[in-house]
């Protein structure tokens, strides 16, 4: 049986397939051959190059070197040219070109950093040395740069000057250079109205410019290079002893003198007053202006440098604030009179004023002594004030003073201390501020100036209690007394007092003035009106028969009536001569009190003439008893309480 075909065809085949593999195993071992000897020459090829591969890196790592140090020696050749154009800059000194000089010196800074941070370069130290003493003849020169620049723009301000910075309301008059009109003021003229207070308060200042503002940035630099130079005290000692020089030549062109409490014990008081006036007027000055100035250069000198920028504002201003406040303290510390009281409420008052702008200009760790002298100042005044205010009330009270008014009218003291009361109203904010300052929280400031000022009257009032007991004659005590209370009582209604005092206090003493005039018209009176007076007395010898006279019915006789009308003559011409020399002041009182006299003496005169005239008529010589007509009584009556003296009357 055959095989099939499809068999033979698959073993055909398989043959080829075989054969084939046979022929690739055969390539196979042979490329395999061939790749052997292949890496066998490639081994010796590279054998045979490997000295040249080492020679060609050497030569790329020493160009590498080159390369390296030229760039290195590029820039050390950069340093020495920047050294040497610094060098230039320097030695040409900072005057011609500030700002180039402060770059010179930034670099020459720069150049020292280099050379310290590369010592392996063997001119490093040489060039260090070099660079660090260029560097500090840099600074040096920069030092003086300062001292001159501000040397020669701190020049004190002139008065003229200072004046035009301020409002046009405290201007010193023409004619009073450094001299304001409040040291020569009195105390009726001190300007403490709360209106006045207000407009000075709104009033404008306008601070002058002590350096040029082109030179402060360039200040600025030059001690911020001379600070981080290492010359700080340096720096400070030259910026303040300048400014605080400048700052005091300033003052004293003004006028500001340091005085001592002796110095303040030997001036007469005109001297002293004016002194305190001006020394007001100076404060203002210094606090608003100049002081406002020298902090304002201070603090944009030293921007940025906030320990340093106090401390040298209170280094400068150190010694003019002592000048300033050593007067203050030596007033508040001298010997005590009531005459300074207003101007310690002056002086309290102004430093109440300047108060927020002392606190604001001398602000932190460093003025600090500065804030607690003003502080410590403002008080002592206050208590000073207060300790006079007392003793004033006590030396009212005790005043022994032996001039007497000899016409009844008001007494020194009653004026003064009128005066005086009147006065302290212009300072009733003042005042309640005072009492603040000492009294318990809480309590009303005008109920203890009411208080005080009724205890002052009460004194004065006892005083002159006192001395109404010099008057031997009892008529011109009660007239003293009218007339001192009536002034108290006028002086009162027409000021601030009334609202204090009250109406209660001014009636009751307008009570008193109409007691004291009642008892004088009383004491004075009393006698002549007796004269006057016919009642109890019978007739006899010589007498008219009753209504002859047209009605005398009393039958007075004719020798009573004569000795009567001579004992009226002689009194009235006395009380004439007498109180024509006494003297009541008020044209409205003196009119008034001779009124009531008029209304009391001219009807029973008339009365008296109208009933026995015919009697005195009908006998000898009559116009030597009936000497006046009701007429001239009430003109001469017209002549009393003008103060007139004997010659004046004779005349």
């Amino acid at each position: 049986m055959g095989v099939p075909p499809a068999i033979e065809v698959l073993k055909e085949r398989a043959t080829l397939l075989r054969e084939s593999l046979q022929k690739s195993q055969t390539i196979t071992g042979n490329m395999v051959d061939i790749l052997g000897s292949f890496d066998h020459r490639l081994s010796a090829l590279e054998a045979a190059m490997r000295p040249t591969q080492v020679r060609t890196h050497a030569i790329r790592r020493a160009h590498e070197n080159i390369d390296k140090t030229l760039k290195s020696a590029d820039v050390i050749l950069v340093q020495f040219d920047i050294t040497r154009q610094a060098e230039a800059k320097i030695l040409r000194g900072p005057h011609e070109d500030l700002e180039s000089y402060l770059e010179a010196i930034d670099q020459l800074r720069r150049n020292v950093q280099f050379f310290t941070s590369n010592k392996t370069f063997k001119w490093s130290d040489g060039v260090l040395n070099h660079a660090n003493i260029l560097l500090s003849k840099a600074i040096m020169k920069l030092e003086e740069e300062f001292r001159q620049l501000l040397s020669t723009f701190s020049k004190p301000v002139e008065p003229d000057r200072l004046f035009e910075c301020l409002p046009s309301s405290l201007r010193p008059s023409a004619g009073s250079p450094g001299q304001q009109g409040e040291g020569e003021r009195k105390p009726s003229s001190a300007s403490n109205s709360d209106q006045q207070g207000k407009s000075l308060e709104t009033a404008i200042y306008k601070p002058p410019t002590l350096i040029p503002p082109r030179l402060l940035p360039l200040l600025h630099d030059l001690a911020l290079q001379t600070i981080q130079a290492g010359k700080q005290d340096q720096c400070v000692k030259i910026y303040c002893e300048t400014r605080s020089s400048a700052l005091e030549q300033s003052l004293r062109k003004l006028g500001v003198e340091k005085l001592s409490k002796e110095d303040v014990q030997k001036m007469p008081w005109e001297v002293l007053e004016a002194k305190i006036g001006n020394w007001i007027h100076y404060m203002r000055i210094a606090v608003k202006l100049l002081f406002a100035a020298e902090r304002k250069i201070c603090d944009q000198i030293f921007d940025g440098i906030n320990v340093l920028k106090d401390r040298c504002f209170a280094e400068v201003t150190a010694d003019s604030v002592l000048m300033l406040f050593s007067f203050g303290d030596a007033i508040a510390k001298s010997k005590r009179s009531p005459e300074k009281l207003f101007v310690l409420l002056d002086m309290y008052e102004i430093m109440r004023e300047l108060h927020s702008e002392i606190e604001t200009i001398f602000e932190g760790k460093a003025c600090s002594e500065t804030r607690d002298a003003a502080h410590n100042l403002s008080r002592r005044l206050a208590q000073t004030a207060q300790e006079t205010f007392g003793d004033f009330e006590e030396a009212v009270e005790k005043d022994a003073t032996k001039t007497a008014v000899l016409d009844g009218t008001v007494h020194p003291l009653t004026s003064y201390v009128i005066n005086y009361v009147k006065f302290l109203f212009d300072y009733q904010s003042t005042l309640k501020q005072l009492f603040q300052e000492f009294e318990k929280a809480g309590e009303d400031s005008n109920s203890q100036l009411a208080t005080v000022t009724m205890r002052i009257m009460q004194a004065l009032q006892s005083n002159l209690d006192g001395k109404s007991k010099q008057y031997k004659d009892p008529a011109l005590t009660y007239l003293f007394i009218m007339n001192n209370i009536h002034y108290m009582v006028r002086s009162v209604r027409r000021s601030e007092a009334k609202d204090l005092l009250g109406d209660d206090w001014v009636q009751r003493h307008r009570r008193i003035v109409q007691q004291n005039a009642n008892q004088y018209k009383r004491v004075a009176w009393a006698k002549i009106l007796q004269s006057l007076s016919v009642q109890g007395q019978s007739s006899s010898g010589g007498s008219v028969p009753a209504g002859s006279d047209g009605g005398n019915s009393s039958g007075v006789s004719r020798a009573t009536i004569k000795e009567r009308l001579k004992s009226f003559n002689m009194q009235f011409e006395e009380l004439h001569q007498r109180q024509s020399q006494w003297t009541v002041p008020d044209p409205e009182l003196r009119e008034s009190l001779r009124l009531a006299v008029a209304e009391v003496l001219l009807p029973a005169y008339r009365s008296f003439i109208k009933r026995f005239g015919p009697l005195i008529d009908s006998g000898k010589n009559p116009q030597k008893y009936v000497r006046y007509t009701p007429e001239d009584l009430e003109r001469m009556l017209g002549e009393f309480f003008e103060g007139k003296t004997w010659n004046e009357q004779k005349r």
